[in-house]
């Protein structure tokens, strides 16, 4: 290192720790628990998180394993991530996050710790073979020469640094900080509204009797302001897992007589100091400053006490996830145990009886202090066999069964035969979603969010709900692939383009040999089309996904004599076929001129809730002349979507009617999705795939290449097998080149 580095000078800190907060604690003794059952699932911490989920695309690459959304109603609950090493078997790698930022400010060694227990808490949903094969990455934030940041930060490193991952075996082998998270500003007049502005130019020289508005809470123009962020520790952790088929997700079974037991690290203790809880009931304290510390000094912040019982519990889980007793999982974070068990019940539609006995006598300290642990859903048969494995693990004193699940859409709370409060199951929902809501209300087109909040609230929904009409694990393409001989197909990419991978792998695992071929190849004379029998145009922000992208692409074509007269070439030929998804689809669709039969095809236009939309939305295969549906009709798969403009605009409602439908969505009740969600980009009837009238090119905006496999799906019927339906797509192009 010094022959790299020359021996720079060691840096030194002189700092002192800061006097101890004085925050007051909450006092539960006059909360109303119908009303902080309320609050707390509409904090933004614990509020869903839908609206930032679904305008990411999650599914790109086509080796997505889990992503945030579970279950048939698709709600970002997820505990972790999990990806795919390669297009064949199961191995791959988990990730997961934690972070306890608000406890740094009672306790910023308690909070680190309790971030590196989140990230392990979360990480247990993956089949992690051992706790030891998990890495940490540590992205540290502080305000530097603050009065006593320096402190509190030597105080979290050496925490998690030089006691915690030592104590049990697990390494930070890489990180990244921030040190300057502290920002100073002199307040200046608007200028618009009249309120602050200064007759001279000069913030300095405005003073408060400038100032229109008196008692006014916007702060005074010419005073300076500065914003401070606590000591911050974001937790990433990694491992590899040897099956993400064994993943568990908080989705209930709805079908099974099950109880479900919360797992706590803090052996009984329930800290309210920094909670979520406490933030909500700010009124609840006896001080100046609102209420947010805990009752004393050994009961302030919830903290990992004791790093052997989190081991325990780690290996509590893998040892019943692999005896096949945990039927759903969900750590206890932000909300504590009833914001765990309110969304484990909205992912399941089903509601809950939740009971408190043994648990302590104050049922706000029981159901929202955010200590480590999680819910596991364990059924009644298997019972007695993960009583058994709690106490191998020496964790009998952390565990209770403390809820069941129901059919009635009522989450109810009791203790010692009392009901202490109950809630209908929308009323609860609709707190849990105000802030996806509102955030999409203020951003997108406020009719879809209205929509999307009256789809999501709706018990009775049916959700996801697959049929089909054939066997997708028939290999209908066996038979040609025996022969040893496999026709070239063209993948084919413009600037921008990411899918072409898992487009190639489609077609490759089909029986074909696929060709990675940029525009830039057919341009240039490299490469000619004449030499393949297909082509797929593929998706994934071609022009960085600017508005119109796909018109770019096909002007690149149409504005090229050569090239132009080279497509219409293959296109003309009959013993061809081509592909367009997302990006390809908008491409193909503004080359209808140059491809027979598809005169009437729409453009594809800006989604209708103004939003990329990134969902698993459902489709029903249309029967149709498309050589890649034979023998798909009337089949409903989920599939992903990715796309910004995927709204079909047909030139009249002749074109509409004549146009050869091939795909569409709809709802788990099969009938035509007319509103959004359901319909994610608003295209009329809900189409989304069209072919020409021979069949041989098909255009649509979802992504069946990234779906190629069950284990991709983020959820699908359990008794679906290795290859997903959307197989077959690919192998009727091989049985049609045959």
């Amino acid at each position: 290192m010094d022959v790299l580095f020359g021996k720079p000078p060691k840096m030194h800190r002189d700092t002192a720790h800061p006097p101890a907060p004085r925050w007051p604690a909450v006092e539960t003794a006059g909360l109303n628990l119908h009303d902080a059952g309320l609050r707390v699932l509409a904090h933004p911490s614990v509020a869903s998180k839908q609206f930032l989920v679904t305008i990411g695309d999650r599914s790109v690459g086509g080796l997505t394993a889990r992503d945030q959304m579970i279950g048939p109603w698709q709600l970002p609950l997820a505990d972790c991530a999990i990806t795919l090493s390669g297009f064949d078997g199961y191995v791959g790698e988990a990730m997961a996050i934690g972070e306890r930022t608000p406890l740094a400010l009672l306790d910023a060694a308690a909070s680190a710790r309790m971030a590196v227990g989140e990230a392990i808490t979360n990480l247990c949903a993956a089949p992690v073979e051992s706790l030891d094969r998990i890495k940490l990455s540590a992205n540290w934030m502080a305000a530097a020469n603050h009065d006593g940041e320096d402190a509190l930060l030597f105080d979290a490193v050496k925490a998690v640094g030089m006691q915690l991952c030592p104590e049990i075996d697990l390494s930070i082998p890489v990180g990244k900080d921030s040190l300057s998270m502290q920002a100073q500003w002199v307040v200046a007049g608007n200028g618009e509204s009249g309120i602050g502005n200064s007759k001279s130019n000069s913030a300095a020289a405005v003073t408060a009797s400038d100032f229109s508005i008196p008692h006014s809470l916007f702060p005074i123009p010419g005073t300076t302001q500065k914003s401070v962020s606590p000591v911050s520790l974001i937790i990433t952790a990694f491992a590899p897992v040897t099956d993400a088929r064994e993943q568990l997700t908080p989705l209930l079974a709805r079908e099974e007589d099950s109880d479900l037991w919360l797992i706590g690290l803090g052996a009984g203790k329930q800290r309210l100091g920094g909670s979520v809880l406490a933030q909500c009931h700010p009124e609840a304290g006896a001080g100046a400053l609102p209420a947010f510390g805990g009752s004393d000094a050994d009961d302030s912040v919830p903290d990992l006490d004791d790093p052997q019982r989190l081991r325990d519990f780690f290996e509590l889980i893998r040892d019943a996830r692999e005896a096949g007793v945990l039927l759903a999982y969900h750590d206890r974070s932000d909300g504590g145990a009833f914001a765990a068990l309110c969304e484990m019940a909205f992912a399941a539609h089903c509601g809950l009886d939740i009971q408190l006995d043994g648990w302590g006598d104050d049922p706000f300290r029981t159901l929202f202090a955010e200590e480590l642990g999680a819910v596991v859903q364990v059924s009644a048969e298997d019972r007695a066999a993960f009583a058994d494995l709690v106490e191998r693990h020496a964790l009998t004193e952390c565990a209770q069964r403390i809820a069941k699940p129901t059919t009635a859409p009522v989450i109810r709370v009791e203790q010692e035969g009392q009901t202490l409060a109950q809630w209908r199951w929308d009323e609860l929902f609709d707190a849990w979603w105000s802030v996806t809501h509102a955030m999409q209300k203020l951003r997108d087109n406020p009719e879809t969010a209205d929509e999307e909040r009256e789809s999501a609230r709706d018990f009775s929904a049916p959700g996801l709900r697959p049929k089909l009409s054939f066997d997708p694990a028939e290999d209908i393409a066996a038979p040609y692939i025996a022969k040893g001989v496999r026709p070239k197909v063209a993948i084919l990419r413009e600037q921008g383009v990411n899918g072409q991978i898992e487009m190639a792998a489609a077609f490759d695992r089909a029986g074909f040999e696929a060709f990675d071929v940029h525009m830039s190849d057919l341009i240039g004379g490299r490469v000619k089309l004449d030499g393949f029998k297909g082509f797929a145009a593929c998706g994934g922000f071609s022009y960085g996904d600017v508005l119109g992208a796909g018109r770019g692409w096909a002007t690149s074509i149409l504005e090229r004599n050569a090239l132009r007269d080279a497509f219409a070439a293959f296109f003309q030929r009959s013993d061809t076929f081509s592909l367009g998804v997302c990006n390809g689809c908008q491409m193909l669709s503004q080359l209808k001129d140059i491809i027979p039969g598809a005169t009437h095809w729409p453009r594809f236009l800006r989604n209708r809730s103004e939003q990329f939309e990134a969902r698993l939305s459902l489709l029903e295969v249309v029967e149709s002349p498309s050589l890649f549906l034979q023998g798909m009709a009337g089949s409903r798969i989920p599939v992903s979507v990715a796309h910004g403009e995927g709204r079909a605009e047909f030139d009249s409602t002749a074109d509409q009617a004549a146009a050869r439908v091939a795909l569409r969505f709809i709802g788990g009740d099969g009938r035509t999705a007319l509103q959004y969600p359901l319909n994610p980009n608003g295209s009329p009837d809900g189409i989304t795939g069209l072919t020409s009238d021979d069949g041989r090119s098909t255009i649509l905006m979802p992504h069946p290449e990234r779906t190629l496999r069950s284990v991709n799906l983020s959820w699908r019927p359990r008794e679906w097998k290795d290859d997903s339906p959307w197989l077959r797509m690919f192998r009727n192009a091989r049985s049609w080149v045959a």
